[in-house]
């Protein structure tokens, strides 16, 4: 249905190009860049504000720090190292499980490999080195705790931690889907290496339609769980979250992936200043019509200042797709 120009007009679609002149280099002051681009400064900047985010262990910044990487990493639980400038989900490390004996340490990954230290030792290295950062610039090894995701996902998602993107425009989130790992994405949510991506209704929470390789799909290809009986617990946090990452870096055109944590709640996983399009194809429908009815609305004086919660408020009466959203059953 997306196959010419004029089906892509008429359903809103938004294009990369469009995307970059007019919403991104409006509305996102290069200066602010390094507020998202780099996972450190972000994790730093939205703790400093009360942002829930994925709990930092440690940072490993330079080489001489790699033989005593032992004295970085938890002891006995799981954790995350991942490059604080990478992109596109590249170089991001899950120790699922820690184990000692006699006192040698074991990690296992979310697959059941188990790794010895030497080769978390290469991986921060070839991190510190840029070989995941953009434009292969020296980079910084973060180390995060791992994130408990929800039971209520555990069949949605094969052998990853499932999250979730809001598009974010002028602080109003207008238009989310979740990004479900697969056994072709290797256990990664990132759509490009086979992810499953379901668009969510900002209204409710629930799932709409979704997509694996561009394709609808309405089971999960590993778990066979249906889809359409997917839906977000806490939606109005989550939204909430997505919207006050407007308000602490000033970003206009932002994408906010949030995990769900069992105890924590809702969590930040980063940001982004130039968030991908196939948002549009997981909920069937296009971003421009929103995007155009939010430049109205802030462009009256009354709606300049209205706050996070006032914004979600807006956006959940005026998104609300439940009449004509369906999970599609077509494979």
């Amino acid at each position: 249905m997306f196959a010419n120009p004029f089906s892509l007009h008429r359903l809103g679609i938004l294009g990369m190009n469009e995307r970059n002149s007019r919403y991104v280099s409006r509305y996102n002051p290069r200066r602010l860049y390094p507020l998202v681009d780099d996972k450190l400064q972000t994790k730093q900047l939205l703790e400093s504000s009360g942002i829930n985010v994925p709990e930092l262990v440690s940072t490993v910044k330079e080489q001489s720090q790699i033989e005593k990487l032992i004295n970085f990493l938890p002891a006995s639980s799981g954790f995350v190292i991942k490059p604080a400038k990478g992109s596109g989900g590249k170089g991001i490390l899950v120790i699922q499980q820690v184990e000692c004996n006699n006192r040698q340490f074991s990690y296992i990954k979310v697959n059941g490999d188990v790794v010895d230290i030497n080769y978390l030792k290469r991986h921060c290295s070839n991190i510190l080195a840029g070989l995941y950062s953009l434009g292969g610039k020296s980079d910084v090894a973060i180390v995060e705790r791992i994130i408990e995701f929800d039971d209520t996902f555990s069949d949605f998602s094969y052998e990853g931690v499932p999250d979730i993107r809001v598009i974010v425009f002028k602080g109003y989130p207008i238009m989310a889907m979740m990004r479900l790992s697969t056994r072709a994405s290797d256990g990664k949510a990132n759509l490009h290496q086979g992810a499953v991506g379901v668009g969510i209704d900002i209204v409710s929470g629930k799932a709409l339609h979704a997509v694996q390789f561009g394709k609808p799909v309405s089971e999960h290809p590993d778990t066979q769980r249906k889809l359409s009986e997917l839906q977000v617990p806490n939606w109005d946090n989550l939204l909430l979250l997505a919207s006050q990452c407007y308000d602490e870096t000033g970003l206009g055109f932002l994408g906010a992936d949030i995990v769900l944590d069992v105890r924590r709640g809702p969590l930040v996983l980063e940001l982004n200043a130039r968030p991908g399009l196939a948002i549009q194809i997981a909920n069937g429908c296009g971003l421009k019509p929103r995007l155009q009815l939010i430049e109205k609305k802030v462009s009256t004086l009354k709606n300049k200042n209205l706050n996070a919660a006032q914004r979600v408020h807006f956006c959940m009466q005026a998104f609300d797709t439940s009449a004509n959203g369906a999970i599609t059953t077509a494979r």
